[in-house]
């Protein structure tokens, strides 16, 4: 899976990075950034809903570390769903079911004619 998907600011924007999304969330851009950033926000209705969320934290100095606890708790989130997936798509092949037990019997056969040929 790509490490840009689990990183939970990554895809609120194109044009913003997460670095530009926190330092105005921590109101350290120029005011020309500033704007250009809200204008962005405004055009993608996912972006402004993130920044409208995170604006709601007392303690703007806190939210990188917020984000990266947020960005670590979600990969760790997908690692076991995606460990999940794997163990249950073995189980969804019913082929190799049959392939074993094809095997088993012809492994049973084998012994039985050989028995039998040894007797005689």
């Amino acid at each position: 899976m790509s490490e840009n998907l689990k990183d939970i600011l990554s895809h609120l924007s194109p044009e913003i990075d997460q670095e530009t999304l926190l330092l105005y969330l921590q109101d350290k851009l120029s005011v020309e950034k500033r704007h250009e950033v809200e204008k962005k926000l405004l055009e993608n209705e996912f972006a402004g809903d993130a920044a409208e969320g995170l604006q709601q934290f007392k303690n703007k100095e806190k939210l990188s570390s917020i984000v990266d606890q947020l960005n670590r708790n979600l990969k760790t989130k997908l690692q076991k769903r995606r460990k999940r997936k794997e163990k249950i798509h073995l189980m969804e092949q019913p082929w190799l079911y049959l392939a074993v037990i094809i095997i088993i019997m012809l492994i049973i056969i084998s012994y039985f004619l050989l028995q039998r040929l040894l007797r005689q």
